[in-house]
């Protein structure tokens, strides 16, 4: 199996990739796409330079690498996407053969979050549209795409995990509950400006609180992201 896991930043998405990363039957990725949307955009993102080095890989090259065997003998892979990623020039054929699930966080979060280590985003930077567009064309496969909220997920770490687990046909292990404090293996190399929390972790953070309190451009930007938000929560939502 592989699971194709697409979120946009600040989403849970690392403390996932860590929860299968622990598994032993797992080989994990972290944003394959990242050196290529780099190369074809040229945005001036922290550690840019660092990042295409290390990400050398044409697209075509990353997509057929994520289309072939499993490294490691490994009997399941996955991979951990940036929606915003998935520009005209970087392949999607490699989606057809992989459980496509969506990973939801309310956009005033992504938004309130994002904006600490990404001066004046936009909506392209966040990828709630890319998320939506990525979502339509996971059904043109004719797949159920499936929704998972990042809320849920640390409200009941244990439940919400075996929920997933179960939607795609994958038993559970206790294992990704917990990993070891210091980061994987498989970060990429711009973990060290933006995993220092996860870093830190050795599991699910606790529940959130209210929703961050947004004004002027951060306030129209998480509302511009409403309803493509909206949109895939209305489709299927694991575990409600």
């Amino acid at each position: 199996m592989k699971i194709a896991m697409w979120s946009g930043p600040r989403n849970l998405s690392t403390a996932m990739m860590y929860a299968f990363g622990n598994r032993s039957d797992f080989h994990v990725i972290d944003e394959p796409f990242y050196g290529p949307y780099l190369r074809l955009t040229g945005l001036p993102h922290p550690m840019a330079k660092e990042i295409m080095e290390s990400r050398p890989e044409s697209a075509d090259q990353v997509a057929e690498a994520l289309s072939g065997p499993v490294p490691d003998g490994k009997p399941h892979a996955y991979h951990k996407h940036m929606c915003q990623h998935m520009i005209d020039g970087i392949p999607r054929d490699f989606m057809a053969d992989c459980v496509n699930v969506f990973l939801l966080r309310h956009p005033a979060r992504v938004v309130a979050s994002f904006s600490k280590g990404y001066e004046n985003p936009t909506a392209a930077d966040i990828g709630f549209e890319a998320q939506a567009e990525l979502y339509e064309h996971v059904l043109s496969l004719g797949q159920t795409p499936l929704v998972i909220e990042s809320a849920d997920i640390r409200r009941a770490p244990e439940r919400m995990l075996r929920a997933l687990c179960d939607a795609i046909g994958l038993p559970f292990d206790p294992a990704m509950l917990a990993w070891p404090a210091g980061g994987h293996p498989q970060d990429g190399v711009w973990a060290s400006h933006w995993y220092a929390s996860v870093h830190r972790s050795t599991g699910f953070a606790s529940a959130e609180g209210p929703l961050p309190e947004l004004s002027g451009a951060a306030a129209r930007l998480a509302e511009e992201a409403m309803p493509h938000y909206e949109k895939l929560r209305s489709g299927s939502l694991i575990g409600h």
